[in-house]
């Protein structure tokens, strides 16, 4: 699984080159770094999962977040072309947009509002466990009050 960043905010005219370029090779290049290892060590044994964590950034960009959705744009299509080349070498990789807050409940919102840790762990488990011949891709994880 990864789920590595690297996040500065700025205005495009604002955002100096050396930030972008770190925000890139952590969040992108890293990626890419990781699933390549993992990749290596599964292709000899046929089998293995490789799970990489998105956000709202990985499908489009926003006012001020180039530095996060460029490279987790990059990081889906990483996913996305692993998928295609090793999903016939028997290895299922997978890309998670996790699109909502991620912890307990505070006292002013809905239930429910935020993803639980262990509901998205879950999830991870069950990516793994799924059966070839019906490989999940990509997947969105929302809690029910987000929107999209």
């Amino acid at each position: 699984m990864f789920n590595a960043e690297a996040y500065r905010r700025g205005a495009i005219l604002d955002i100096e080159p050396k930030d972008f370029e770190l925000c890139w090779r952590v969040g992108a290049f890293a990626g890419f770094l990781v699933g390549q290892a993992a990749a290596r060590r599964m292709v000899t044994r046929g089998s293995g999962t490789i799970l990489f964590t998105g956000a709202t950034a990985s499908l489009r960009g926003g006012a001020n977040f180039a530095n996060l959705a460029s490279p987790k744009f990059a990081l889906r299509a990483v996913a996305q072309s692993m998928a295609r080349e090793l999903g016939p070498r028997g290895i299922h990789v997978a890309h998670i947009i996790i699109d909502g807050q991620i912890g307990a409940e505070d006292t002013t919102s809905s239930p429910d509002s935020r993803l639980r840790p262990e509901a998205i762990a879950q999830v991870y488990l069950d990516l793994h466990r799924q059966q070839r011949s019906a490989w999940t891709q990509e997947m969105d994880l929302r809690p029910w009050v987000e929107r999209f």
